[in-house]
């Protein structure tokens, strides 16, 4: 049986995606999961990137090409009132749900769903409270252990070569966005090219290189 890790970050309308549609995606596979909650801030500022709803053009893409998504798989998707927000407050709940850094299928449900139907404010401090409330976390969102607990995910993700969410390791293999799905369903599968092509990558040697 494989060991899949689940590297998200509530902010990512592609993490929702891929986390309402992975069932079915991987539906009749043997496989086990781990949620991960990281600071997709903290992996851009690792990697000197931005992100993607930091760039003009790319941002109007990113909502239409959602929202498409989310229209072309029956997912419901509203864009909260502004994006990006600070996740902060929600990934910190997520954690404190749960006491080894991975909360369940139903705590990240709750919040995917808090930010990503309805259209309201995903940093709200009333909705927040609200559903602290609701999910009744065991221990307190705003403790040290909690805040340590989301440095130490970021960093393992970083550590395990993630540069995006939602990020899927398996083997030591990352499958990085929700279009990544299909690859990772036949790597399940044990399908040849994981074996035979995977690592052909390695042999490409950079070209030009830009300065930062």
């Amino acid at each position: 049986m494989k060991h899949l890790t689940a590297y998200i970050d509530f902010i990512s309308p592609y993490a929702y995606l891929a986390f309402e549609t992975l069932p079915e995606a991987l539906a009749r596979l043997d496989y086990t999961i781990t949620w991960r909650p990281v600071l997709f801030a903290g992996i851009l500022k690792h990697h000197g990137q931005l992100g993607p709803a930091e760039i003009a053009g790319k941002r109007d893409w990113t909502y239409r090409q959602v929202l498409w998504h989310a229209r072309t798989h029956g997912i419901p998707l509203d864009m909260p009132r502004a994006h990006p927000f600070n996740p902060l407050g929600l990934l910190r709940l997520a954690l404190a749900c749960s006491p080894d850094g991975a909360p369940s299928r139903p705590v990240c449900e709750a919040i995917f769903r808090h930010v990503w139907r309805g259209g309201a404010a995903g940093d709200d401090p009333e909705r927040l409270a609200h559903l602290t409330r609701a999910l009744a976390p065991a221990r307190d969102p705003g403790d040290e252990s909690v805040k340590a607990a989301l440095r130490a995910n970021t960093a393992e993700a970083i550590e395990a070569g993630v540069f995006g969410v939602p990020s899927f390791v398996v083997d030591r293999q990352v499958f990085w966005g929700f279009d990544a799905l299909p690859m990772l369903k036949a790597c399940l599968q044990s399908d040849p090219f994981f074996a035979q092509q995977w690592h052909h990558t390695d042999r490409v040697a950079p070209g030009i290189e830009r300065k930062r």
